[in-house]
């Protein structure tokens, strides 16, 4: 999904202020077997890719791989919880307006900088998987927007009108990738923004 652009692993080491060398030797393997695994399906189907080639492609050792990989699913899955966890926080750490609920813009940027791999996801089946862990985190960051800009609802339903967001937000997404990515992606920052605003009550 990350297209190898954006690299944010810390979150799946647990020992990161203890061991700081070791860590980043970690960091580099798992961006090396990401990194294959990205190349190869671009080549051929999720399904049709071995832990071996992956290795292969990596230069990695089998042993090396289950100390951090349960199986390529894992690898998959792991790569592109780090890639949410970094996009969903991002307007946070800039510091954004928090009438900016998802960084719709940056996203959609992303996505049509990488529609090779984005194309591969959707033959293998596996966009199926990223949309699902995206829904959560997205509905977790609007949340927490929606909270900062002072949105005056009880937390169990700005909860659900954060998750009603997120699954819109994937809807424009789907029909902006159908019409084959035309529409600026600042213009679908702007339409997220004014539809999502237009049913919010601000205190």
């Amino acid at each position: 999904m990350k297209g190898r652009k954006t690299k944010n692993k810390a979150a799946a080491s647990p020992a990161k202020t203890d061991r700081p060398k070791t860590d980043r030797r970690i960091l580099r393997t798992r961006d090396t077997l990401g990194d294959a695994l990205v190349a190869l399906m671009h080549e051929k189907n999720f399904d049709e890719i071995t832990v071996q080639e992956v290795l292969d492609r990596a230069g990695v050792g089998r042993s090396t791989f289950y100390v951090h990989y349960r199986d390529k699913d894992d690898l998959f899955l792991s790569d592109v919880e780090d890639f949410l966890e970094s996009i969903s926080t991002a307007l946070k750490r800039q510091g954004a307006n928090p009438k900016r609920l998802l960084p719709v813009q940056e996203f959609f940027t992303h996505i049509r900088g990488v529609r090779e791999f984005y194309a591969a996801l959707v033959r293998s089946g596996k966009v199926n998987d990223v949309q699902a862990l995206a829904r959560g985190f997205f509905a977790r960051s609007i949340d927490e927007r929606l909270q900062l800009a002072g949105v005056a609802t009880e937390p169990v339903q700005r909860s659900a009108q954060a998750h009603a967001l997120a699954g819109s937000f994937f809807s424009l997404l789907d029909w902006w990738i159908d019409k084959g990515m035309q529409a600026d992606p600042k213009e679908m920052d702007d339409l997220f923004h004014r539809m999502a605003w237009s049913g919010l009550a601000v205190r």
